[in-house]
């Protein structure tokens, strides 16, 4: 809790007569429990987090989260997740593969990975435990594959390190904010900024010292005199600090030490598979020139676009054309328009709808500003990997055993040559769908 001066009291519930926080332990008499907190002396601590935030992405009632407050136990973090459903639906999915070691057969005692009911903090720091606790990673790695730098477009990235990113985004998709992610361990204390950079971060680094960092500036007042550096945190990097070492490692040393600890670029050049191997092994199996990018043919008459039955049958109008795509097509950018829309909802109308209306975006409880691959092209990218994934808690080769595609949308020769080449033994299946949704709701 807090005093009227502003300084820190913590009352620590005594129930074995032992108090062990960050590796200094202090010793109460077993005679003492139950009673009032008294004061037993200083108790020396190398680090320490403080968060104070309502949590916006938590489906908990707010009476609940009163009566039990949440404990975090390597990180807290100010802002907000907005890949948060799909982080926990992939985390759970991945929890059929998951074999570790260490905890064999009781590793399903940990099951679920992130609890039901967590605020977005508490699911990061779900998973960011497991990862160092049972996932063969250090907290500064675990820390680097969810929260990785915009790796993709940066061209002035060492090879080391776009390599490594590039195979753990195999492993694990990003936790991406905007947020600030401060974490602890014991020995190492720090502070990560995701990629979109919309959170503040400020540090200070004392004549005496210590190191002090908050998501504002004026938090902790420093006389000037005793301020050694200080600074903030850039988009993506990291701040650590190695209390054994007694030092602060910088981003770029740090991310080349974690870089090549693995033969990540080895891996990737055995096991990563592209669009282009698959339409050469396809052109090999069909006796075509290497090169060659197979094109489904369109057999349809030039018609006038008012003519096309092909639009209705797609959900596309004349003015969806003429208003919505060609401006995007000529300008690469979305069309102004007014605010609102009363057209009903995909689910009710009579009129044939496009596949992505029945959908609606989720979205964080704050106000951010809109972005899109095309004109935030420095920290977004569409290029993803499919295809069969391998234990997480295992680093290793077969993280990169995937097909990695520039984006997530496939033409028709491209899903033919995937169908038609059998690349590391893949089974693939086509699956038939279609939505009548009309006769149900009659």
């Amino acid at each position: 809790r807090f005093s009227k001066d502003y300084t820190i009291t913590l009352w620590f519930p005594c129930l074995d007569g032992l108090i062990q926080t960050r590796g200094n332990v202090a010793r109460v008499k077993k005679s003492e429990r139950n009673h009032e907190p008294k004061q037993h002396g200083s108790l020396p601590c190398l680090d320490g987090l403080i968060q104070t935030r309502l949590s916006t992405n938590q489906n908990t009632p707010l009476l609940v989260l009163n009566c039990s407050p949440e404990e975090f136990h390597f990180l807290a973090h100010n802002g907000e997740i907005n890949t948060l459903k799909g982080n926990i639906n992939n985390m759970q999915a991945r929890e059929g593969m998951m074999s570790c070691e260490y905890y064999k057969e009781n590793l399903q005692k940990l099951f679920p990975v992130i609890e039901p009911g967590m605020s977005d903090s508490g699911c990061v720091d779900n998973a960011v435990e497991f990862l160092v606790m049972a996932g063969k990673r250090s907290l500064p790695e675990a820390i680097m594959t969810m929260v990785p730098e915009a790796w993709q477009n940066d061209e002035t990235m060492p090879t080391e390190k776009r390599d490594y990113y590039k195979w753990s985004s195999c492993a694990m998709e990003p936790w991406d904010g905007p947020a600030l992610f401060t974490f602890s361990d014991g020995r190492y204390v720090g502070a990560v900024l995701d990629r979109n950079g919309l959170r503040p971060s400020r540090y200070y680094i004392t004549t005496d010292g210590r190191m002090i960092m908050a998501s504002e500036v004026g938090v902790s007042s420093v006389p000037e005199e005793k301020v050694l550096s200080k600074g903030r945190l850039m988009p993506g990097r990291l701040l650590l600090v190695d209390t054994q070492r007694g030092e602060v490692i910088k981003d770029g040393e740090l991310k080349h030490n974690i870089s090549t600890l693995r033969p990540v670029t080895e891996w990737l050049d055995k096991g990563l598979i592209s669009l282009i191997d698959i339409h050469n092994a396809y052109n090999e199996v069909k006796g075509l020139p290497q090169g060659t990018v197979s094109v489904t043919k369109n057999n349809s008459l030039e018609i006038s676009i008012h003519h096309d039955r092909r639009l209705p049958t797609f959900g596309y109008s004349v003015e969806d054309i003429s208003m919505l795509v060609l401006p995007m097509i000529r300008n690469r950018k979305e069309a102004i328009g007014s605010m609102g829309n009363d057209t009903p909802l995909a689910c009710l109308t009579m009129h044939p709808q496009l596949l992505f209306d029945y959908f609606k975006q989720l979205f964080a409880q704050v106000t951010n500003p809109p972005i899109d691959p095309f004109r935030e092209t420095i920290v977004i990218s569409l290029a993803c990997p499919i295809g069969p994934e391998s234990n997480l808690l295992d680093p290793g080769p077969k993280q990169s055993e995937r097909l990695y595609l520039d984006h997530p949308i496939i033409s028709c020769g491209d899903l033919e040559a995937i169908k038609e080449c059998n690349l590391s033994n893949w089974k693939d299946s086509i699956y038939f769908a279609s939505l009548d949704l009309v006769s149900k709701i009659k």
